[in-house]
């Protein structure tokens, strides 16, 4: 089960304690059943129990290799977790969720680190659309998860309670409530009654698991991964603001890596550049790389952008490189065609120079199709270029053309 992939993850923290059962260990499982609103007698659930005792079960060499790809985001999450007030051990939810895993991808369409749906996520503020799915951004996500679970704690009023709603949505839970007759925790998870699903039954316990059984010095020493003891203690990544459009291979030069590191660090971008609907835009690279990024990146002039355009019906080379003032030859060069033949709602990458614009006065008799064919654009691009949603205009209006 996924919640078994986890455990491994916060043996480099600094703050993590022992799997030995000690005083100091039986207190600090108290502490985080406490910080979730749990009655401590929770301990003695006997499914709990059995979690904590499996874990020898699953002490392989699998475990260390996840550690070792997934620590640099750990120390900034934990950060801003903290940061924010909620409890430490939501950290683990986004474990349970995603194998701590920002490209984790679900069969119901959730993504990343935090499984966000796509209406949840940008609800809570994520930007989703051809150019980025932010719901792989682990900083953006982590922000958008905290005030979910913020404005679930608010809406229910326990922390047990926001976790499980995280997991099997509102409606699920506030039924759960009412058929129950109460919001007890003990209650709630009843096996025989399933008030809420068995995965959600099951969801508080592993979060709790993974708390409790975080960290082991045994197990990393005894795997021979000492050097892993102190990864994830300081920040491993740097954000970075650049312009819209901006390449990854030009940043990439700018540090000395390869496109396709830089590329790792911002899965969240859809394409090799910078999302060119947007003035800036935030990206990652490795934390020991920031000072050659400022000393030798040197933002673009805005001569170039880059657009995406999906083949409609009729479409060809040659009337994509017309309609956005390129030649043909560059579309096909740049998209690594081998013939000039397009398929309906093939993605054409296009690099485009920035036109000189002007206004045009709206005229009576005018519509924008009318435009668009007087200055020889499409209706689309000239849409855009005006951020218009209709087709609608007025006598007197100033469209920009090129």
């Amino acid at each position: 089960m996924l919640w078994r992939f986890m455990l491994a993850f916060f043996l480099c923290a600094n703050t993590l304690f022992a799997y030995f059962v000690t005083e100091n260990n039986y207190t600090q499982q108290q502490r985080v059943l406490k910080s979730l609103d749990i009655d401590t007698s929770f301990l003695n659930d006997p499914i709990l129990l059995s979690m904590r005792d499996d874990l020898d079960l699953y002490r392989t060499r699998h475990f260390l290799n996840i550690l070792e790809r997934g620590y640099q985001f750990v120390p900034i999450v934990r950060q801003m977790i903290a940061d924010a007030g909620i409890p430490d051990a939501f950290l683990y939810l986004a474990m349970t969720e995603s194998n701590f895993s920002a490209r984790a991808y679900s069969s119901a369409r959730a993504v990343g680190l935090w499984q966000f749906m796509p209406y949840t996520g940008r609800k809570f503020g994520l930007v989703i659309d051809e150019y980025v799915d932010e719901r792989r951004d682990p900083i953006k996500s982590t922000e958008a998860a905290i005030k979910f679970l913020q404005y679930l704690h608010d809406d229910f009023g326990k922390w047990y309670l926001a976790a499980m709603a995280y997991n099997c949505g509102e409606g699920r839970v506030r039924r759960a409530i009412i058929e129950a007759g109460t919001d007890e925790l003990s209650v709630l998870l009843d096996p025989n009654k399933k008030y809420v699903p068995r995965e959600t039954r099951n969801y508080i316990r592993k979060i709790l698991t993974m708390a409790h059984l975080s960290g082991s010095a045994d197990f990393i020493i005894g795997h021979d991964g000492d050097y892993l003891m102190n990864q994830g203690s300081s920040s491993t990544f740097a954000p970075i603001i650049v312009p819209g459009g901006t390449t990854l291979s030009d940043i990439a030069k700018s540090t000395g890596l390869p496109v396709k590191i830089v590329k790792e660090y911002n899965i969240h971008l859809n394409y090799f550049f910078t999302p060119p609907n947007v003035k800036e835009y935030v990206v990652y690279i490795p934390y020991d790389k920031k000072s050659l990024f400022t000393q030798n990146f040197k933002p673009s002039d805005g001569s170039e952008a880059f657009y995406v355009h999906v083949v409609k019906k009729g479409d060809s080379l040659y009337e994509i490189g017309r309609r956005y003032g390129i030649s043909y030859k560059v579309v096909k060069d740049f998209n690594n065609l081998s013939s000039n033949t397009l398929r309906i709602n093939q993605k054409l990458i296009v690099p485009v120079a920035k036109p000189t614009t002007k206004h045009y006065v709206v005229r009576q008799g005018d519509t924008l199709g009318s435009i668009s064919r007087k200055f020889n654009i499409g209706l689309n691009e000239l849409m855009r270029l005006n951020n218009l949603t209709s087709t609608v205009i007025h006598p007197g209006g100033k469209i920009v053309v090129p």
